[in-house]
C-alpha cells in the first residue's frame, strides 16, 4: 500500500538524528509488534498501521514539553496524502492518547486500534529491549544509574513524571514494572508477562551486583 510506505519513508526521515530509544528502530519495533497483536483483533488495520508509525513522530520529551507537534507533524502529512478527515482524526486520537505520562494519565478517546498501538509501545517499554532503552535514555540525561537514598515515586503527577530527574533504575518501578497490569489485548498481556517476568531477574541481578554479592 503505497500511503504505508510513504509513511515508513517520512518516519524515517524525520527520526534521522533521533535518540537511540526513540528512532525509527523503535518505530519499526512497536510496527510489527501492533501487526502481531492485531492478528487477533477486529479493527481497521491501515488505522493500526498509520497509529503504530505515527505514534512517536515528534515525541514531547525533545521539543520542550510540546504535546502538540506530534499530531501536528502527523495531521500535515496525511493531509499531504489525501488521508480522509475520519482516518486522520482516529490517528491523531491515537497519537494523543497513547502515552504512559506517570500512570495518572485518563485516556479521552478509546477504540480497539488504540488498544494495539498502545499494547504494541508498552511491548518495546518492557523486557530486554525496554531495559536497553531505559537506561540509553537515562544516559541521555546524565542520570545516575541508581541512587538507594533515592526511593522512586510512584504517586507522579503527568507534570512530576515529564520533568522527574530520578535514578532511572527507578523507571523500572515508576513505570516499567506497572505496565504488565496495563494491557489492553490478550496477546499483549501474554507477551508483557514473559518480559515483566525477565525484568525482575534482572532486577535480581542488578541489586545482587550492586551490593557485592557473588
Amino acid at each position: 500500500m503505497q500511503l504505508i510506505n510513504n509513511t515508513i519513508l517520512f518516519v524515517k526521515n524525520q527520526l534521522t538524528n533521533a535518540e537511540g530509544g526513540h528512532d525509527w528502530f523503535h518505530i519499526e519495533r512497536v510496527y510489527k509488534n501492533a501487526l502481531l497483536i492485531a492478528e487477533e483483533e477486529d479493527c481497521d488495520i491501515t488505522i493500526v498501521k498509520l497509529g503504530a508509525l505515527l505514534h512517536d513522530i515528534a515525541d514531547s520529551k525533545f521539543h520542550d514539553g510540546d504535546e502538540k507537534i506530534g499530531p501536528k507533524t502527523a495531521r500535515i502529512f496525511l493531509e499531504s496524502q489525501n488521508v480522509s478527515e475520519d482516518i486522520i482524526s482516529h490517528v491523531i486520537a491515537i497519537i494523543e492518547n497513547i502515552s504512559f505520562k506517570g500512570g495518572n494519565f485518563e485516556k479521552k478517546f478509546n477504540s480497539k486500534e488504540l488498544e494495539i498501538v498502545q499494547d504494541a509501545d508498552r511491548l518495546d517499554a518492557i523486557g530486554a529491549i525496554g531495559i536497553a532503552r531505559t537506561f540509553n535514555y537515562g544516559g541521555f540525561k546524565n542520570r545516575p544509574l541508581y541512587n538507594p537514598n533515592i526511593q522512586p515515586n510512584l504517586n507522579m503527577s503527568k507534570e512530576e513524571y515529564k520533568n522527574s530527574e530520578s535514578p532511572t533504575l527507578n523507571h523500572f518501578y515508576e513505570k516499567l514494572l506497572l505496565l504488565k497490569d496495563k494491557m489492553n489485548t490478550e496477546t499483549g498481556k501474554k507477551i508483557a508477562q514473559k518480559r515483566h517476568d525477565f525484568m525482575i531477574t534482572y532486577l535480581s541481578q542488578f541489586y545482587a551486583e550492586w551490593d557485592g554479592e557473588e
